[in-house]
């Protein structure tokens, strides 16, 4: 009897992973699916927490794409791993703080040491050649192949047939010709495929969601680090980047402020760790306050400015609660922050 191979795929959550399997899937191959936790990363994350976004799937789209398929879906916490990617990418950024290349490639290594331990036979990734300005290029995808260790392991079966043959065409495990030759930044072949396939539901337009794309958070990232001694980062930090209003009155503090009901919840966890205020005398947000050599000047700015974004902000006072950690609050009475908040002083 000829065995049965196996594969792992790379499954962002979004169309182009999820037909890559599928188009394997199709030829009798054992497939199992792999999730890499960067922290960065995290589908739904900001849709759970807002109540405004409440009508907004609350899903991980990986975990779903997993079950459509029918496969099991492996998800891998490499966030500490992952820091000197972000922190030191051989191959630079994108457009923002997205290491694109050193990325892919570190995703590809560590597919590549899963089927070593687990005995698989090759890797399938939904790259797409000319999809991506910094990873998925003629020129680039060969060095992902080479500098992950998978070299001819690593199976694209969207752009097979513009790129040479894998070992797993080559050896016949599965028929190239079945496979396809998508390239360039359309999407249409792929929704083509998926209506062929009778896929009608899945993530727009290409799933997954890294928040180093992304110029706003990429700037408050920047800021982090430009007021801490170093550039490293916990877990904290990235979820924390992604919640409430940002703003730095002053260099040695920053606040973020929580622009609606589920934010505010969410802040709650972190009033252990943080310094934090809450208007009391009027609705209004809930501030935790980020920084080191807090004076009792610098408390009574920060409540100025969470009575700002109050019910009570037309008032001539507002009492709010303060409160440093592992200390019970106190009450103190300001004015709101009259004007516009200064442009220097948003994230």
């Amino acid at each position: 009897m000829t065995r049965q191979y196996r594969a792992v795929s790379l499954i962002s959550g979004g169309l182009d992973s999820m037909l890559a399997t599928k188009a394997v899937l199709e030829q009798g191959i054992h497939v199992e699916g792999i999730n890499f936790f960067t922290g960065f990363c995290v589908e739904g994350h900001t849709h759970a927490i807002r109540k405004q976004a409440k009508d907004k799937p609350k899903r991980n789209n990986s975990l779903w794409v997993a079950e459509q398929l029918g496969i099991k879906l492996h998800i891998v916490d490499i966030v500490e791993e992952y820091k000197d990617v972000v922190l030191n990418p051989k191959h630079g950024y994108g457009a923002n703080m997205n290491p694109c290349l050193d990325c892919k490639i570190f995703m590809v290594k560590k597919a590549h040491e899963w089927i070593q331990q687990k005995d698989f036979d090759f890797i399938i990734t939904g790259e797409v050649v000319g999809q991506r300005p910094m990873s998925q290029r003629a020129k680039t995808m060969p060095i992902v192949a080479r500098e992950s260790g998978a070299e001819d392991l690593l199976l694209r079966p969207l752009s097979a047939h513009n790129l040479p043959p894998s070992l797993p065409e080559r050896e016949g495990w599965v028929d190239r010709e079945q496979l396809f030759g998508f390239s360039g930044r359309g999407r249409k072949p792929q929704m083509a495929l998926a209506a062929r396939w009778g896929i009608e539901e899945y993530a727009q337009p290409a799933g997954g969601c890294c928040f180093l794309t992304d110029a706003n958070y990429t700037h408050k990232l920047k800021d982090l680090w430009a007021h801490r001694p170093s550039r490293d980062y916990e877990l904290d930090d990235i979820m924390l980047l992604k919640i409430g209003r940002h703003l730095r009155p002053r260099p040695h503090f920053k606040m973020i402020i929580s622009r609606e009901e589920g934010e505010t919840n969410f802040l709650e966890g972190y009033k252990s760790q943080f310094t934090w205020i809450k208007t009391a005398s009027h609705a209004g947000p809930l501030t935790i306050l980020d920084g080191d050599g807090m004076t009792d000047d610098d408390l009574d700015l920060a409540a100025q400015i969470s009575a700002r974004y109050s019910k009570g902000k037309s008032a001539e006072t507002v009492v709010c609660k303060v409160a440093k950690p592992g200390e019970a609050f106190r009450e103190i009475s300001v004015a709101p922050l009259a004007g516009e908040i200064p442009p220097d002083w948003v994230l």
